[in-house]
């Protein structure tokens, strides 16, 4: 071989290592469906008339214009709004209360569920015919607000009010995986015993509720649901507006059911960066990966983050091709085992006493058995294992409520 073959062979090389670390692009069916929300001519003639209340936050929308802002030029009464976790405008940081306020856009009263309050109380619906649920949801059990929908759901039917839910693809319905939440860990991460990605939209998940007496009340909610059109849960969706603060990039999302375990580690997982649930690390890996970062102050995301102000070192996942997360369609473990394997300090992992940033990985994962498998070096073949009759339950009784195709 000649030196100018070895130039050419060499350049296809590198070619083919390039081609072989670059992403596959997700086939995203945001073209092909419309949301409960945008089929306005279903249920504008429903609203008709009525004093109506709306739970919402930024991902509340028609398009680009929020779902508030579209029904009031449309003349529908609107008398209240509802906030979730981060607030009705989306400004307020994971775990942070949120207070009573009036939105400075419409002068409408703006009632805070996050916070001392989380349900509507008999006084809050006094003056409403029908309660709107249209807000957007992970998929996760740890994502509250289907805490919030429950408890939405509890206050409409010990107050005779109607729910109407304005449904929304779920961005990671192709994934059903995890253990099914142990209740003796019930939190304000895990409320129901479903597993950690549970496979369905916020209508669906509503059908469940009531139909498993989720409530505290033995009353049904009366739901009045908009499915989406033309959706399939094999179905990728691309969400047109960040669901919360550190939820904001399509990384991040798809990633989230996985690395939001690293919540209940003594590791940031990216908060304190633009980047929050596609990075993890801590100081004490340095010497180990030769990626870093460095944590500071971001206000709306995470003002107190875990190490702040410190060089952080770990994974970088960032580039992580989501594709092959998508067709494993599993959670992914190898993440969590192999921080745990590498860390110099493997007693503090799950040390929860360093800092109130730092939740119950038991918590986090319902089970008690997560921890113990991640310190013993248990398998995934057999992590998952101990997950399957749990699983297999739980699509039988899901399959009660689902709306669409798998």
């Amino acid at each position: 071989m000649n030196a100018k073959q070895l130039i050419s062979f060499m350049i296809a090389i590198c070619m083919m290592l390039t081609i072989g670390k670059a992403q596959t692009k997700l086939n995203y069916c945001n073209d092909q469906i419309r949301t409960g929300a945008e089929q306005t001519e279903k249920y504008l003639p429903y609203l008709k008339d009525k004093r109506v209340a709306i739970l919402g936050n930024p991902s509340t929308v028609i398009k680009e214009r929020h779902l508030v802002d579209s029904l009031l030029l449309r003349g529908v009464n609107i008398v209240k709004i509802f906030g979730p976790e981060h607030g009705f405008r989306g400004n307020a940081s994971n775990g942070t209360e949120v207070s009573d306020e009036r939105d400075p856009t419409t002068q409408i009263p703006i009632i805070s569920l996050y916070g001392n309050k989380k349900k509507p109380t008999a006084k809050d619906l006094a003056d409403v015919d029908i309660f709107i649920f249209d807000v957007q949801d992970m998929g996760v059990r740890f994502y509250t607000n289907i805490n919030t929908l429950r408890d939405i759901m509890e206050a409409c039917a010990e107050n005779g009010k109607e729910l109407l839910i304005l449904d929304r693809p779920n961005p990671n319905a192709y994934l059903i995986d995890g253990p099914i939440l142990d209740m003796k860990h019930k939190s304000g991460i895990g409320q129901f015993p479903v597993p950690i990605a549970h496979g369905m939209t916020t209508a669906e998940f509503a059908q469940m509720i009531n139909g498993e007496k989720w409530m505290a009340t033995e009353r049904k909610c009366k739901l009045k649901i908009i499915p989406i059109e033309g959706y399939s849960h094999s179905m990728l969706y691309k969400l047109p507006v960040s669901p919360s603060p550190n939820l904001n990039t399509e990384q991040s999302i798809i990633l989230y059911p996985s690395t939001c375990l690293f919540e209940g580690t003594k590791l940031n997982h990216g908060r304190g960066t633009d980047f929050p649930f596609t990075i993890v690390g801590s100081p004490i890996y340095k010497g180990i990966f030769t990626f870093s970062f460095t944590p500071v102050s971001k206000k709306g995301m995470s003002e107190t983050p875990l190490f702040m102000n410190e060089v952080c070192y770990g994974l970088d996942l960032r580039d992580y091709d989501l594709q092959s997360l998508v067709d494993s369609k599993e959670i992914n473990l190898s993440w969590i085992k192999e921080m745990y394997n590498k860390s110099p300090e493997k007693d503090k992992f799950f040390d929860q006493s360093y800092s109130k940033q730092i939740g119950s990985i038991e918590k986090l994962a319902g089970v008690d058995q997560f921890r113990k498998q991640i310190e013993n070096n248990v398998s995934d073949q057999e992590i998952r294992a101990s997950w399957k009759a749990g699983l297999e339950s739980y699509k039988k009784m899901r399959q009660k409520y689902v709306l669409y195709k798998d």
